[in-house]
């Protein structure tokens, strides 16, 4: 028969949260991680005030980042790329993944002015050669299928005339230039979660224990009552 597991209960779990110390210093390097990886420009040079938190990066590359961000938002991709290349050629060279999503969202966006012709174009000549690389072929077919279907609103591929499609492309250049500022591509707090959920499902194996099921509120759940 198999060993029950371990159980702690909800005030010895609160005794070893309270004993584990938390630095401050640690917490404000963890925010202004957050506010740089995510842009909030203004929110860095408050908190480093306030804090004295160095963000150790130029404020500059910040801005940076969230102009190519918001021009991919509104459509502008021929600005974005510019502003990229004139910023390091490099990030797009040296990132693939970012290079195929401006190139798709341009595409789209010529779909959605209604320049057919000119997307055929551009498909053949700048979008096609990236499709070579098969991990982009799939996603390179359901783009150019813009170009013949007659009901693009209820078909398969209707989400990539959608605004959340600008942003999925925001974010993947996005994560290139913070890749090419920072050598991270997110904040520290999601990789901090990311273990958290590992860690958590190791543990499970073996303890039964309080457990944070929602951590908009990071409500404690008893074992006992669950």
């Amino acid at each position: 028969m198999a060993e029950s597991k371990k159980a702690i209960g909800m005030d010895e779990w609160k005794r070893k949260l309270q004993a584990v110390n938390v630095k401050k210093e640690d917490m404000n390097k963890l925010v202004m991680n957050f506010l740089v990886t995510e842009g909030f420009a203004d929110a860095v040079e408050q908190f480093q005030l306030e804090s004295g938190t160095d963000a150790d990066i130029d404020l500059t590359t910040v801005t940076d980042r969230m102009v190519v961000k918001k021009a991919v938002q509104n459509g502008h991709v021929v600005d974005a790329i510019e502003k990229v290349l004139s910023l390091n050629p490099e990030i797009l060279s040296e990132n693939p993944k970012a290079l195929f999503s401006l190139l798709q969202q341009l595409f789209i966006e010529l779909i959605r002015d209604g320049r057919m012709e000119e997307a055929l174009m551009f498909a053949q000549k700048k979008l096609g050669p990236l499709a070579e690389e098969i991990r982009f072929l799939g996603e390179f077919e359901r783009t150019f299928s813009l170009l013949i279907l007659h009901n693009v609103a209820n078909s398969s591929v209707s989400d990539l005339l959608k605004m959340s499609k600008r942003h999925k492309t925001a974010n993947d250049v996005n994560e290139a230039m913070l890749i090419s500022q920072t050598n991270e591509k997110e904040t520290k707090l999601s990789s901090l979660l990311k273990m958290l959920a590992w860690v958590d499902k190791e543990l499970e194996k073996e303890v039964t224990y309080p457990k944070i099921k929602d951590f908009s509120t990071c409500k404690l759940e008893d074992p006992a009552a669950i």
